[in-house]
């Protein structure tokens, strides 16, 4: 039997986790349960799982954290993450630890057993030496990167930016000569759940339905075919956000705040929100300080430290860590402008926590 941890302090998706999993169908037993990635990191060397499902959100350490630790002393250990719309900044960060699969609250029967499926297929295959491409792990990597660069390019609405991430595809060897077409469908998946979150994220909720025909899975379709229609999907539902940002009535400020809040690890420059929200860096400024009483700037960088003290001192990640996971990829400079805010430094802060 392959053995199974669930980690979640919120008890009702836990027991549903548990409820819905077909376990015995699948060869699969739950072997530990914990409230909290501490509780988890004790138990791993206890019931020693092969799967570890973990929520993002938790006290002590939480699912980045927890996975940074399975990353690097469980490699072998393949890990499914679980988290909220308002975690969507958490599950892009999760990308870095490999996790096999990113479902969204409240858990789906259907959508938790084909990522259970997935690790099964993965553990099988490592475990009998012999591994397609769909389930090798350096193809799951080059597929999250995949994601991550869609992702980044959607929320820029970069046109050109996704049609070239589709154009490279066959170059980064996403596409197996052996078995082409199913590697492809299965590639095909896993963007298609990424569009239903991008939608989800940006209020696009009549795009949560079907956005594939099936006729593009028959026998008769090329890994050419499927691609090009995942793509013109993509370019779809990209148009219709464009749309309703260009010609609304007036600027949305709340919408603006919730994107930063999203996407604040990412360069937010007045320039490119001005950019994203189809109105004049003036107006842009103007009316976001006449409204929230702060500059975009400022309110930035409040997001940043906030969420810098909060993996600081609750989580334990890696100072490193933290500063990236911010938007700074200078550790110095992270230093420098977290020292400023707080008038104390990330380690001084850290050690201050301890006593």
């Amino acid at each position: 039997m392959i053995k199974v941890m669930i980690v979640d302090d919120e008890q009702w998706n836990l027991n549903l986790i548990r409820t819905v999993g077909n376990w015995g169908k699948l060869g699969m037993e739950v072997v530990g349960e914990a409230n909290d990635g501490i509780e988890a990191v004790l138990l791993l060397d206890t019931v020693k799982p092969q799967i570890v499902i973990t929520d993002m959100r938790m006290p002590g350490i939480d699912g980045v954290g927890l996975l940074e630790v399975l990353n690097d002393r469980y490699p072998e250990i393949r890990s499914i993450v679980v988290s909220g719309f308002e975690d969507f900044s958490y599950t892009k960060h999760a990308i870095r630890y490999k996790a096999m699969d990113y479902l969204l609250k409240p858990v789906d029967e259907e959508e938790l057993n084909d990522a259970l499926s997935k690790c099964k297929v993965e553990i099988e295959s490592a475990e009998e030496g012999t591994r397609t491409a769909a389930t090798d792990p350096e193809w799951s990597r080059s597929v999250a990167l995949l994601k991550k660069q869609l992702a980044y390019h959607f929320n820029d609405l970069n046109v050109s930016g996704i049609q070239k991430v589709f154009t490279q595809l066959e170059q980064v060897q996403l596409l197996s000569a052996d078995g082409a077409t199913s590697v492809t469908v299965r590639l095909a998946e896993e963007l298609h759940a990424l569009l239903l979150e991008l939608s989800a994220a940006n209020e696009l909720n009549d795009e949560r339905r079907q956005l594939l025909g099936e006729a593009i899975f028959s026998h008769n379709s090329t890994p050419q075919m499927i691609i090009a229609a995942i793509c013109d999907e993509y370019l779809s539902v990209l148009k219709r956000l464009v749309q309703r940002r260009k010609f609304k009535n007036k600027l949305n400020l709340e919408e603006v705040k919730q994107f930063i809040n999203r996407h604040f690890e990412e360069s937010l420059s007045l320039d490119r929100l001005s950019r994203l929200f189809f109105v004049s860096k003036v107006y842009l400024s103007k009316t976001f300080k006449q409204r929230y009483g702060h500059n975009i700037t400022d309110y930035v960088l409040e997001v940043r430290m906030s969420k810098a003290l909060e993996w600081l001192v609750e989580e334990r990640l890696s100072i490193k860590a933290v500063a990236e996971m911010t938007g700074y990829d200078d550790i110095s400079y992270f230093h420098r402008v977290f020292k400023k805010h707080f008038g104390i430094a990330p380690g001084e802060m850290r050690r201050k926590d301890k006593v």
